[in-house]
């Protein structure tokens, strides 16, 4: 039996924690061992930006600030139930990496 590792990540933290609790509906349903979901660092893009974009007046800045939220799930995978996980509807703010060590 393989192992699969899923890497998900998402700047929406709700959409993320529906796509885990997916994954672990499958993996109840088929019965396979689950290690995680392991939460990793958080990425935190910050920028900058000035208020006036014409330059007139007196130097005042906002800041935007956007995170990523990353989680990782191994599982040991049969064939029935990485069929299961592929068919899953993942939203377009989550990103899915499926890699088979």
């Amino acid at each position: 039996m393989q192992r699969a590792r899923i890497r998900l990540s998402s700047p929406d933290l709700d959409a993320l924690q529906r796509v885990i609790k997916e994954v672990n509906r499958v993996v109840k349903k088929t019965g396979v061992k689950q290690f995680g979901p392991v939460p990793l660092p958080t990425k935190k893009l910050i920028v900058p930006t000035r208020k006036t974009p014409c330059g007139q007046g007196t130097s005042t800045w906002e800041t935007w600030e956007l995170r990523i939220h990353k989680r990782l799930i191994d599982i040991n995978a049969d064939e029935r139930s990485m069929i299961l996980i592929m068919k899953i509807q993942f939203p377009e703010s989550v990103l899915v990496e499926i890699e088979l060590i």
